[in-house]
C-alpha cells in the first residue's frame, strides 16, 4: 500500500498547475497561494537522490519565495529520507493513513440510511463552494483562511474528476464537508474532513467521508486513503471501513 499512496502523490502533485520534476522529486506549486500545504514535493517511489538532487529542490522551492517542504510514504523510498536530513531537513509532522477499499466499505445502501443520518449534497453553485471553504476554515480553527482562491479550488476538484460532498446547515451554509481527488493508479487521497464546531458529534464526518468513498469507487478506484489526527477520528474512520495501513512522513527546511 505504501508503494500506491506514494505513486499516487507522485501523480497527484503532476496535475498541479505547475510542476517540476528535479532528480527523483516532483514539486508541485499553486502560484495562487503561498502555503505550505499546497506548495510542496514528493520522491518518486525508489529514488536515490543525491546530495546535488536536494541542492537542486531547495533551490525551486527557494527561487519562488517558499519554504522547501516534503509529503512522502518512508517506506515506499528508503533513502530520501537520510538524504533530506543530511541536508537539514526535519521533521515537521508524522501522519498515520488508512485505507478503505469497496469491500471493507460499511455505509448502508441509501434506501436503508435512518432519518438521523445527515444527508450529503454535491455542491453546485459558488455559494455552496464558498460555504464549504467557510465552514473547513472554522472547522480547522483558522489554519487556512477562508478565500475566493479556495473556493475555486474546490470547485476544481469536482470539476476535474475528483469529489466534494458536504451537509447542509439549518441555515443553508455548511455544517461539515471534505473532498477527494480524481483517482490515480488505482487509489484517491479523502482530504480535509472538517465539521463546523456547533454540529459536532452528529455523524457529519463519518457520512461524508462514506459518501466520498462511494463516489470514488464509482469512478473505478480500487481503493480509497486517508491521514487522521488522532484516536477520535481514527474510530470514525474504521466505522466507515477505513482500515490503518501506514506512516506518512512531512519533513521541512526552516530558515
Amino acid at each position: 500500500m505504501d508503494t500506491d499512496v506514494q505513486s499516487f502523490a507522485v501523480a497527484n502533485l503532476r496535475r498541479r498547475p505547475l510542476a517540476v520534476e528535479i532528480g527523483g522529486f516532483v514539486a508541485g506549486f499553486d502560484p495562487a497561494t503561498t502555503s505550505p500545504y499546497l506548495n510542496y514535493a514528493t520522491p518518486v517511489p525508489g529514488a536515490r537522490p543525491t546530495g546535488g538532487d536536494v541542492t537542486a529542490l531547495i533551490a525551486a522551492f527557494r527561487e519562488r519565495g517558499l519554504k522547501p517542504r516534503l509529503e512522502f510514504a518512508p517506506d515506499a523510498a528508503p533513502a530520501v529520507e537520510p538524504a533530506l536530513r543530511n541536508a537539514g531537513f526535519a521533521t515537521e509532522a508524522v501522519h498515520e493513513y488508512m485505507a478503505c477499499t469497496p469491500t471493507t466499505l460499511m455505509s448502508p445502501p441509501l434506501g436503508e440510511r435512518s432519518a438521523a443520518t445527515p444527508g450529503v449534497e454535491t455542491p453546485h453553485t459558488d455559494e455552496d463552494y464558498a460555504a464549504i471553504d467557510a465552514a473547513l476554515s472554522e472547522a480547522f480553527a483558522g489554519v487556512f483562511a477562508s478565500s475566493p482562491e479556495g473556493a475555486a479550488r474546490l470547485r476544481r476538484t469536482q470539476d476535474n474528476g475528483g469529489a466534494v460532498r458536504f451537509v447542509r446547515a439549518p441555515d443553508g451554509g455548511c455544517a461539515g464537508a471534505a473532498s477527494c481527488s480524481a483517482p490515480a493508479v488505482g487509489t484517491s487521497e479523502l482530504a480535509g474532513v472538517g465539521t463546523r464546531p456547533a454540529y459536532r458529534g452528529r455523524g457529519i464526518a463519518a457520512s461524508v467521508t462514506a459518501a466520498l468513498s462511494e463516489a470514488v469507487f464509482a469512478r473505478g478506484a480500487r481503493s480509497v486513503w486517508l491521514e487522521y489526527s488522532g484516536e477520535g477520528s481514527r474510530r470514525v474512520y474504521e466505522r466507515v471501513g477505513f482500515r490503518p495501513r501506514g506512516t506518512r512522513l512531512y519533513l521541512a527546511l526552516e530558515g
